[in-house]
């Protein structure tokens, strides 16, 4: 592995808060053949939580946080909660991120497969899928919404999908703060794949 893509490497895993003791062994792999994609995931990862034109950094860092957990990638969600609540995020807001995540992971499943199958009698039953925290949620409607874009795009819902950028642009959004959103999600959980 040459000088600048250990560097390279440890940057990537610096900017996410992971430390080198832990072994990647894909990362190392491109490390090892000098892979030029290395530098374009450092560039992406930096841009998607640094340089966000819609975000603030700390949403930026629970909207990663929410993809580490959907991923259920312990050590990016540890590192990522610390950086968010050094950026202001409080454990309501946390908890609340985690919750999120896990109710639309149960939401995405759940209405994929009525979505797939399309029979007339999963339509008209009722889910019977408490969803309380979505009335009134700590990180505001707007955000919670955004949120459960990004974890339903993850998941590849279309159903939920569509549903949440037009609750979300319903509530304020811009469509370029969704596409920020979608991308930070994107490249996200592609970094996940090297993990």
């Amino acid at each position: 592995m040459t000088t600048t893509q250990n560097e390279t490497v440890l940057s990537l895993l610096k900017l996410v808060g992971l430390g080198a003791e832990a072994e990647y062994p894909a990362l190392d792999a491109l490390a090892k053949a000098d892979h030029r994609y290395l530098r374009d995931l450092k560039i992406n990862v930096g841009n998607v939580l640094n340089s966000s034109q819609t975000l603030t950094k700390k949403e930026a860092l629970l909207l990663a946080l929410s993809v580490a957990v959907n991923e259920k990638l312990q050590p990016l969600v540890d590192s990522l909660t610390s950086a968010a609540q050094q950026e202001g995020a409080t454990d309501a807001e946390v908890a609340e991120t985690i919750a999120c995540t896990s109710l639309l992971s149960t939401n995405n499943i759940f209405y994929r497969f009525r979505h797939f199958v399309g029979k007339d009698y999963y339509q008209q039953t009722q889910p019977g899928i408490r969803m309380s925290i979505m009335m009134n949620p700590v990180l505001g409607k707007e955000f919670f919404e955004l949120m459960s874009l990004a974890v339903s795009a993850v998941n590849g819902c279309e159903l939920c999908v569509r549903s949440h950028e037009e609750s979300v642009l319903k509530h304020g959004a811009t469509e370029a703060r969704v596409f920020e959103a979608i991308r930070l999600a994107s490249v996200i959980k592609g970094f996940i794949t090297l993990l």
